[in-house]
């Protein structure tokens, strides 16, 4: 069973890690400092998502001089997203802050976040305020995608805002039933629908090494955000489709009657060719589109597991119901404590 919330820390913090070595120790200390200033117990939940730059090691020294750090090791590499789906699982606190160890999510502000959640809000969510400095993607793709996808799904998300939010445990408790694998976290903790609020924040450089989400990944997230809520690709294909019929339909019998009367322009293979490719190209985006829905229908129908544990130190344990929820399995141990796959 969970430890009783008057036995567990007030707060868990879940940091994803991806080869963070150079931030490591300057994140501990400015961690310490801030969850000082609560005053209240608290648990950090550091989970290595496939790190080969020592970064381990790291996590490993400090929790043994530290029992509120917890480690959390995965297996190999599962990406961000699962990697805090990961830590999520495994917090004890009766809130949970989610942020970045790059530093680029200032830990300076866990206590205003702590301080917005006694007063009421279950989600205190971090917006973001772009720097001069980045790329045209980051200051204008960033907030156009987050518009569109407003547009697109039925609830409202908090707009320019990444995984940097607090978390009640009733939200977590939520999220922790929600087991699909295209994962859009901060989508996921908007969908369920409590009260929240935000801190806006300017968002500083990283503090050292480079950044562990491509353009690739990026996109790939924007995908999960938009095919996870809403449904309106397929209904744009439908519509499209229809407006084509439509125009066929009616350039048809205009066509014929300007070959019936001899308008010259109109004969040869040019018209044709393009008629072709265009079509052409609709029936195989519109088939893209399909295709990708269901891949992952395909992705949630095979029931993997989100997530292997390689290691874990002070985890709580999880009933019976939990843990169907969460499929836990076991698999051969790879190094020191256990692999668990969720």
């Amino acid at each position: 069973m969970i430890l009783p919330l008057d036995k567990a820390p007030l707060i868990s913090m879940v940091i994803p890690l991806y080869n963070e070595a150079d931030c490591l120790q300057e994140l501990y200390r400015r961690l310490v400092e801030a969850l000082d200033q609560v005053g209240e117990p608290w648990e950090a939940i550091l989970v290595d998502d496939g790190s080969t730059d020592g970064t381990i090691e790291m996590v490993e020294a400090l929790a043994a001089s530290d029992p509120r750090i917890r480690p959390l090791i995965l297996v190999r590499n599962f990406g961000h997203q699962m990697a805090v789906t990961a830590g999520l699982d495994n917090v004890r606190g009766a809130a949970a802050i989610v942020m970045d160890a790059d530093l680029q999510d200032p830990p300076e502000l866990i206590p205003l976040f702590v301080q917005r959640w006694r007063d009421g809000s279950k989600i205190v969510a971090g917006v973001r305020i772009p720097r001069d400095d980045e790329g045209l993607l980051r200051r204008v793709g960033v907030p156009a995608f987050y518009r569109l996808l407003q547009r697109l799904i039925d609830f409202p998300i908090t707009l320019d805002s990444g995984d940097f939010r607090l978390l009640d445990r009733e939200v977590v408790e939520v999220m922790r039933s929600m087991r699909e694998r295209h994962r859009f976290l901060r989508g996921m903790s908007a969908w369920t629908g409590f009260p929240q609020s935000v801190i806006n924040y300017d968002r500083p450089r990283r503090f050292a090494g480079s950044s562990k989400y491509p353009l690739k990944r990026m996109i790939g997230l924007a995908l999960d955000g938009i095919t996870s809520f809403s449904y309106v690709p397929l209904k744009l294909i439908t519509v499209l489709g229809l407006i084509l019929a439509v125009l066929a339909g009616i350039a048809l019998p205009v066509l014929i009657a300007l070959r019936l009367a001899g308008v010259s322009g109109l004969y040869g293979q040019t018209t044709v060719v393009l008629a072709v490719v265009f079509f052409g190209g609709v029936q195989l985006l519109s088939i893209g589109v399909l295709g990708d829905y269901l891949g992952r229908v395909y992705d949630e129908v095979k029931g993997r597991p989100l997530y292997l544990i390689s290691q874990r130190t002070g985890a709580p344990e999880y009933d019976k119901a939990e843990s169907s929820v969460q499929s836990g399995r076991t698999a051969p141990d790879r190094r020191a404590g256990d692999r668990t796959a969720r």
